[in-house]
């Protein structure tokens, strides 16, 4: 079997598809249990790099402010919720 890339690595894109392809194969229900579980713990390392990728990004995301009028006045730190 091919040497798979370090999730850490990888482009978030990349990352993405990989688990695409690993939850696809997991949904299969064709792999062997030892494939499985290696397929699972593959996809939960490449989660937890997208997870900390989209984080990051979120960081990094200003949401614009306005005056009453509705004009811009400037930036503030994006707020999820």
């Amino acid at each position: 079997m091919a040497e798979e890339p370090d999730p850490a690595t990888m482009s978030f894109e990349d990352a993405l598809r990989a688990l695409e392809q690993v939850v696809g194969r997991l949904e299969s229900g064709d792999a062997p249990l030892d494939e499985a579980i290696r397929l699972y713990e593959r996809g939960d390392q490449l989660r937890a790099v997208c997870a900390a990728r989209l984080d990051a990004a979120q960081a990094r995301i200003e949401a614009i402010r306005t005056d009453g009028d509705g004009r811009a006045v400037g930036t503030a730190p994006f707020a999820a919720g």
